[in-house]
């Protein structure tokens, strides 16, 4: 297959959160998809990320494209811009944390069939209760046995709103068993952040029938060739071991 070459863009990874910062921004340039390098970082930007209820916070740089803030708290409910100036460009995006939706436990269920390695597997299933507004959307990220698993599971509720969840995270790219102790993070995101995440697992095929055809999720950030999301969100984890 003959694949064009494209011009590097900028990639921008923003998280705010409700934990203690400090809170990371990363800056990388993209590569075309026969490159071999890793991904260049960049380390000469102004990166700002503003509470829009007054507090100010000037990223310090700290190596490998992080930049840190130093005094920003997150907070439920609360508004935040970023903004970058890098090679006289300057890139900006906003961001509202959810108010967090609290997980009451994990449930496990039990799933046999062919294909698994031990003939058996288990699905988390998160147990909470979806507010009655409509409009909350969910991220999950699952550790087994300390190796995190990679797939980008999110989900919304288009389905089931108001609802207590019964739906499980689902992950084709690992089978969790009896005895594995599971670290299971929950982030209450945006309907943007949701739609770039979900973007995400189709394009890079999450399921057994394969992704959709390559292109470029869309993303919450405002300025020429950039790619990536800025994020204020919320965090919850529960670790639990599987016991039959």
């Amino acid at each position: 297959v003959d694949l064009n070459s494209s011009d590097q863009q900028l990639i921008i990874e923003g998280n705010i959160t409700d934990d203690l910062g400090p809170y990371e921004v990363r800056l990388t340039k993209s590569l075309n998809i026969s490159d071999t390098q890793d991904f260049p970082f960049i380390d000469n930007a102004l990166v700002i990320v503003r509470d829009l209820e007054g507090e100010v916070d000037t990223l310090v740089h700290v190596g490998e494209g992080k930049y840190l803030t130093s005094s920003l708290q997150g907070l439920q409910g609360h508004t935040y811009s970023l903004e970058v100036n890098y090679d006289g460009k300057t890139y900006t995006a906003i961001s509202k944390m959810p108010e967090k939706v609290y997980i009451d436990s994990l449930r496990f269920e039990r799933v046999e069939g062919i294909g698994f390695t031990s003939g058996v597997r288990y699905l988390i299933v998160p147990v909470y209760s979806d507010p009655i507004n409509f409009g909350n959307a969910y991220r999950y990220i699952q550790t087994i046995n300390g190796e995190r698993d990679n797939s980008y599971i999110v989900m919304n509720d288009n389905i089931a709103n108001g609802e207590v969840n019964n739906r499980p995270a689902q992950s084709f790219d690992v089978e969790i068993k009896n005895g594995d102790i599971v670290e299971f993070e929950m982030i209450c995101i945006s309907t943007d952040i949701y739609d770039y995440f979900f973007t995400l697992s189709q394009i890079a095929g999450n399921g057994p029938g394969g992704g959709t055809t390559p292109s470029n999720p869309p993303s919450n950030l405002i300025g020429e060739n950039c790619l990536g999301y800025f994020s204020a969100h919320t965090v919850q984890k529960i670790v639990q071991t599987i016991e039959e």
